[in-house]
């Protein structure tokens, strides 16, 4: 399925949200405690999907605010988080007011963006002075057991394989921060399991495949995935890197 793609993520969003929803929790800690987030924090998180890293969020006592570009993901985080401010929308048309929110976030969003510098010229818009941007994503492939899936399923159906782009790479979050002349005040790679049963495992990683095609690769990706077999099901061990900075304020004019 292309990242970009809002109807595809509409279709696939309830499998989705259940099996991934939650996968960058430990990332999720390492912005909360390097933000200083607490009760009364604003949070604007662009490409919010369904709705669990602001659902986490509200559990600290955050006024919240996500956006997301498809609205099949946006209906299921109304229904987790009744009371937030939640809509359809994109890094070039965000809906929100200037200088607002405490914490601006993108997790595993921006490198999905046409243009992510412009993209991360609009999370910096929007922050208020003081305030942190935290932007999150994959790391690159050899970080990640889902990888060996991934490929062995464009192998086998034949598809090219899409490069995972820069913001993936070692420091590639930090120079898309230096590039707006910004400092990161915390960055770093984290580890993330994902353990899940075989009905799982092969629901999750051919979300937006159509069924006859499915029923295909089901032995393509248990071979893939052999190596990672426990005694009660699959565990994979993934990456997500992660930077988060405070912009420096623009001075006003004399």
């Amino acid at each position: 399925m292309d990242g970009a793609d809002p109807t595809g993520w509409s279709e696939v969003a309830r499998d989705w949200s259940r099996l991934w929803g939650d996968h960058p929790r430990p990332v999720w800690t390492k912005i909360i405690r390097a933000a200083g987030l607490g009760p009364g924090s604003t949070v604007l998180d662009v490409g919010c999907g369904s709705g669990e890293w602001l659902a986490h969020l509200a559990g600290l006592g955050a006024d919240l605010t996500g956006v997301d570009p498809a609205a099949g993901m946006i209906e299921l985080a109304r229904e987790r988080l009744p009371d937030a401010d939640l809509r359809v929308g994109s890094f070039d048309d965000l809906g929100v007011p200037d200088a607002a929110f405490d914490l601006v976030t993108a997790v595993n969003a921006l490198q999905f963006a046409p243009d992510p510098e412009a993209g991360l010229a609009a999370l910096l818009r929007v922050t208020r002075p003081g305030g942190h941007v935290a932007i999150a994503n994959w790391a690159e492939d050899a970080r990640n057991d889902l990888f060996r899936i991934e490929q062995a399923i464009a192998d086998a159906t034949g598809a090219a394989f899409q490069p995972g782009g820069p913001l993936r790479e070692p420091g590639g979050l930090e120079a898309l921060f230096a590039r707006a002349g910004l400092t990161p005040t915390d960055a770093g790679l984290v580890a993330l399991d994902w353990q899940v049963t075989e009905p799982d495992l092969l629901r999750g990683t051919l979300l937006g495949h159509p069924t006859d095609e499915q029923d295909e690769l089901t032995p393509v990706v248990l071979r893939a995935a052999a190596p990672f077999r426990t005694g009660e099901g699959y565990r994979l061990t993934n990456h997500f890197r992660y930077a988060l900075t405070t912009p420096t304020p623009t001075p006003k004019p004399r």
